[in-house]
């Protein structure tokens, strides 16, 4: 063993794996409050509950793994490991097994992996390791270009599955490229196709168009003198009338029919308590229900009698809120909220751009996930169906975001040396 694996103890951040640990244990527990009966104990291996802790203690050896490996290994792997996570994601499309209308899982055994939750660490390598390429500069297109097709490529295989979830979460990544010098025109511009989209679903085509033709020429009034700006400021309203006019054929042709009524739920425009609405209102219900305290480990009523479906894996985070109240509600986000001041704090101090751009790749995926799914479970997003990172059920979610985070970890135990 080298220098480094011996002194690799003294330079792990252990606060980190703490709360690592933490989130774990409250996920083994809510799983076990989830599909909780008299008959099983905590460690049934034939329950979701002990399942995951097998998970858990794969794990834990899969970090410790990880902290014994050389820090370049990465670096050097990083082609690799994007190109196997890219070849699962097309033999998903192939072999792959339909869960709940996405195909995203390919069945080994009695386990399914899910290769998008994999293809998360595996693009953040590789899009680190291109951007710490000496003299990379994101306004020169020869970098952009293929940072965006490092992204592009596993979004556009997992939306085929279609997996707009786990898409979504790729496309986080592009806060990376803004902390390494992409233009904000850029997230503006994304900002305002958002807008866009809810105002064209929410009114009519005809008052979208009148609406930017005001905003137009407020603009060219404003800045009559810079033919420059004003030209931008056309060729972006051109821009946005294309858009305006394939939202439609987006919403008609490309998203699948619950795709369009969970938008239609979250934005107002249908009321379907008893059907598409079902299981939001229920798992608002069962936080609601909890009030401070919660009713007690165990005690849930909606846990109890399964008003919430997916109770284990996507909504999880209600029976938090119905058995451990408000307050165990706030502890958890608590804890993810360290947990990311955590990583951003690691990110920042490394020497190795190869690191630090890591870091931030690992704090956007790790934000996403917790704020959607978060936001899904008490009706501020439509439901996409993306687990609690480290507390949802689920071999493949918990092993790869165990990977990105130690990845992480391991990196940040050998920051005095430039990767």
């Amino acid at each position: 063993m080298n220098n480094q694996n011996r002194s690799f103890f003294f330079n792990v951040d252990f606060f980190t794996i703490l709360l690592f640990l933490s989130l774990m244990a409250i996920g083994w527990f809510n799983i076990n409050a989830a599909v909780f009966n008299e008959d099983q104990t905590l460690i049934n291996l034939d329950s979701n509950s002990g399942k995951q802790l097998i998970f858990i203690v794969i794990a834990i050896v899969v970090g410790a793994v990880i902290l014994l490996l050389d820090s370049k290994f990465f670096y050097l792997f990083s082609p690799i490991f994007y190109g196997i996570t890219i070849l699962l994601l097309i033999a998903v499309l192939v072999v792959g097994r339909n869960v709940g209308g996405n195909q995203a899982w390919i069945p080994i055994g009695s386990f399914r992996l899910q290769p998008s939750e994999f293809a998360k660490w595996a693009t953040s390598l590789l899009l680190a390791r291109h951007l710490s390429v000496m003299n990379t500069k994101l306004s020169d297109f020869k970098t952009l270009i293929p940072a965006v097709a490092i992204l592009g490529l596993p979004v556009f295989l997992i939306i085929l599955q279609p997996d707009a979830g786990s898409a979504l979460v790729f496309t986080s990544l592009i806060f990376v490229l803004y902390r390494e010098g992409l233009s904000p025109y850029y997230l503006i511009a994304g900002l305002i196709m958002v807008i866009l989209f809810i105002f064209t679903l929410l009114f009519t085509k005809i008052y979208v168009i009148v609406g930017l033709l005001l905003v137009l020429g407020l603009l060219i009034y404003n800045f009559k003198r810079n033919r420059k700006l004003i030209m931008v400021f056309v060729t972006g309203f051109i821009l946005s009338l294309l858009f305006i006019f394939s939202v439609d054929f987006v919403y008609k042709n490309i998203l699948k029919p619950h795709q369009k009524v969970r938008i239609d739920l979250i934005l107002g425009i249908v009321k379907d308590p008893k059907g598409a609405g079902y299981n939001v209102d229920q798992s608002k219900i069962a936080i609601g229900s909890g009030g401070l305290l919660g009713k007690g480990y165990l005690q849930g009523t909606q846990t109890k009698f399964n008003f919430v479906p997916e109770q284990s894996t996507d909504f999880i985070f209600c029976t938090v809120g119905e058995e451990w109240g408000f307050v165990g509600s706030f502890v958890v986000i608590a804890i993810y909220l360290m947990l990311l001041l955590r990583i951003l704090h690691l990110a920042e101090r490394q020497r190795s751009s190869f690191s630090r751009v890591y870091g931030y790749a690992v704090a956007c995926i790790v934000f996403c996930h917790f704020f959607v799914n978060i936001a899904m479970t008490i009706g501020l997003m439509p439901v996409i169906g993306i687990p609690l990172p480290f507390i949802s059920y689920g071999g493949s979610s918990l092993i790869s975001f165990t990977i990105l985070l130690f990845i992480l970890l391991k990196l940040d135990s050998n920051r005095m040396g430039i990767i």
